[in-house]
C-alpha cells in the first residue's frame, strides 16, 4: 500500500466504529486467506523478531509452505528495512488492508472510550500497530484468547495482555472474541448483580474475600 491508501483504510475502519449506537464493548476479529502472512511480517518488523520465530501453520499449511512463508517475509523484511521504525510505514509496507482497517477502528474505540475484545493473531498485531500509533489505545484492549499461531503469545506480552481463553484455537474469524464476550459481560453482569451477604439478609458470614 502507499501511505495514502494505508490511511484510507484506516479512515474506513473508524468510520465503521464511529456509526455504532448504543455499543459499549466490541468483538474485533477479521476474514481472510494470507492475512498470517502479513500479519506475521509485521510482528517481526515491530518486535525484533525473525522470520521463523513469528511464522505458523497458518490454515494448515505444509512444511514446504511454511518455508516459503518464511523466505516471502525474510524478502519484505529485507526490502523496506530502512522504512520500518515508523508504525505507520510499517503497516503500508507489509500490511493487508483488513489490518490497517482494524487499526482504524481500535483507534477510534479509544477515542469513544469503547471496551475491545481482540480476537487472534492477526488482530493483536493490529492491536501492536494501533498501540504504537496511538497509546491510549491499551487502556479499552482485552484479549479473547491466544492463537496456537507462535508469535501470538510475544504480541500478547508486548501488548501486556493475559489471554481470557486458552483453548489452542487458530480458526479467527471473530470466534475466539465471540466466545470471550460472553464470559466478560458474565463477568461484568455478576460485579454489578450479586448481592453481598449484607444486602441478602445473611449475618455473621464467613469472609474470605471479594463481595461476601
Amino acid at each position: 500500500m502507499t501511505r495514502e491508501e494505508c490511511q484510507r483504510a484506516i479512515n474506513a475502519g473508524a468510520e465503521l466504529v464511529a456509526e455504532l449506537a448504543d455499543v459499549d464493548l466490541l468483538a474485533v476479529g477479521e476474514m481472510g486467506i494470507g492475512n498470517s502472512t502479513s500479519a506475521s511480517a509485521l510482528a517481526a518488523a515491530l518486535l525484533g523478531l525473525s522470520a521463523s520465530a513469528v511464522v505458523g501453520i497458518g490454515t494448515g499449511v505444509g512444511p514446504s509452505t511454511m518455508q516459503h512463508k518464511v523466505q516471502v517475509i525474510e524478502a519484505a523484511l529485507a526490502l523496506h528495512r530502512d522504512e520500518l521504525t515508523d508504525p505507520t510505514t510499517a503497516l503500508a509496507c507489509l500490511g493487508g488492508y483488513e489490518i490497517a482497517g482494524i487499526v482504524g477502528a481500535l483507534e477510534q474505540a479509544a477515542r469513544q472510550g469503547l471496551a475491545v475484545v481482540l480476537d487472534g493473531f492477526i488482530t493483536g498485531v493490529a492491536a501492536l500497530v494501533a498501540m504504537r500509533r496511538e497509546p491510549s489505545v491499551s487502556t479499552i484492549l482485552m484479549a479473547g484468547h491466544r492463537s496456537a499461531e507462535p508469535a501470538h503469545a510475544e504480541v500478547l506480552k508486548a501488548l501486556e495482555l493475559e489471554p481470557i481463553l486458552e483453548l489452542d484455537m487458530r480458526l479467527g474469524e471473530g470466534s475466539g472474541a465471540a466466545l470471550a464476550m460472553a464470559l466478560v459481560t458474565t463477568a461484568c453482569r455478576i460485579d454489578s448483580e450479586m448481592v453481598t451477604f449484607e444486602e441478602a439478609g445473611i449475618e455473621d458470614a464467613e469472609r474470605k474475600g471479594g463481595r461476601n
